[in-house]
């Protein structure tokens, strides 16, 4: 399943790839990850505020739920998904901005797309099944300058908050991992 961003962006900028045993079952995994709110987790909360705060973003920039489906509200694209498997989402923005704006760019148009200035972002969400009770939960994320300036822009950025950026998915999978395996223990017979 690492390939799966490959026909969006085959070659990045920045790659980071994070994956996590689960003991539940594939379905469970994926609708938990699927519907998880990145902001019930207070330290992700944290990271996200001192960004804003380093930046001067606004204040509503932090209050958004950061679930998937709010991030699609938010200018997110649903580049594929196999429900209950994959979900990869894309956009694009210039994320050294303090108030990030996305644009959603179709799947058709991903990979050849290069409006200059801005950052070609894909993730995914991935569930794979090792065994009717144990799976590996996985997300990955690229990017992608479309011209020199917006990668030049983007590696300062990413020296800066890369780190952070990181660490919300150090945290983001053991609870995802917690939640699955809390909510298939409390569902079993």
């Amino acid at each position: 399943m690492a390939a799966v961003l490959d026909a969006f962006i085959p070659t990045a900028d920045v790659r980071a790839r994070h994956a996590t045993l689960v003991h539940a079952p594939a379905p469970i995994v994926f609708d938990v990850a699927r519907h998880f709110n990145l902001q019930s987790v207070p330290l992700i909360r944290r990271i996200f505020a001192l960004r804003a705060k380093i930046l001067g973003a606004g204040s509503g920039s932090a209050q958004n739920s950061l679930a998937p489906d709010d991030l699609l509200r938010m200018g997110w694209a649903t580049l594929a998904e196999e429900p209950g498997h994959v979900f990869i989402a894309g956009a694009a923005c210039q994320p050294w901005q303090a108030d990030v704006v996305f644009t959603p760019i179709g799947p058709e148009r991903f990979r050849l797309y290069a409006e200059p200035n801005r950052v070609k972002v894909a993730w995914t969400l991935e569930a794979e099944s090792l065994g009717s009770e144990l799976t590996r939960f996985a997300t990955e994320t690229r990017a992608l300058g479309t011209d020199a300036l917006a990668r030049s822009r983007f590696r300062r950025y990413w020296r800066r908050f890369g780190v952070g950026i990181v660490a919300i998915r150090w945290i983001l999978l053991p609870a995802i991992r917690r939640e699955a395996e809390r909510r298939w223990r409390a569902s079993a017979p």
